[in-house]
């Protein structure tokens, strides 16, 4: 069992930046990945951007070189640093965790809104 709490997420005007911060607890395995996911209204949940506990990381076409995923791996902590934000960036941000090694399983946070006027 993983457990999974954000923060960060809150209301900035275009070209802001913010930084989110998602704790992991529990059985947590060497082997893993912690990703940002978002979804916007009316639209299908996105990878935003992914670690592995090795340290490699992708993101999505729409936020390179803005954001940056960064983990603390004796913290169990996953960090999304988002620069220049844009209103199109505008979702509810959601932490996942998943092993990599069998049995796969995936874990999810509650979400944490982020809002970017224009």
């Amino acid at each position: 069992q993983v457990q999974l709490v954000e923060s960060g997420g809150g209301l900035v005007q275009a070209g802001g930046s913010l930084r989110l911060s998602c704790a992991a607890s529990g059985s947590i395995f060497r082997g893993n990945t912690m990703d940002w996911y978002r979804q916007a209204p009316g639209k299908q949940r996105e990878l935003v951007a992914g670690i592995t506990s090795g340290g490699t990381s992708n993101y999505a076409d729409s936020v390179k070189g803005r954001f940056t995923i960064s983990r603390d791996n004796a913290k169990n902590t996953v960090y999304l640093q988002m620069n220049s934000l844009k209103p199109e960036d505008t979702a509810v941000y959601y932490c996942h965790f998943a092993r990599l090694v069998p049995p796969r399983r995936d874990y999810w946070g509650q979400g944490t809104q982020v809002t970017v006027s224009s």
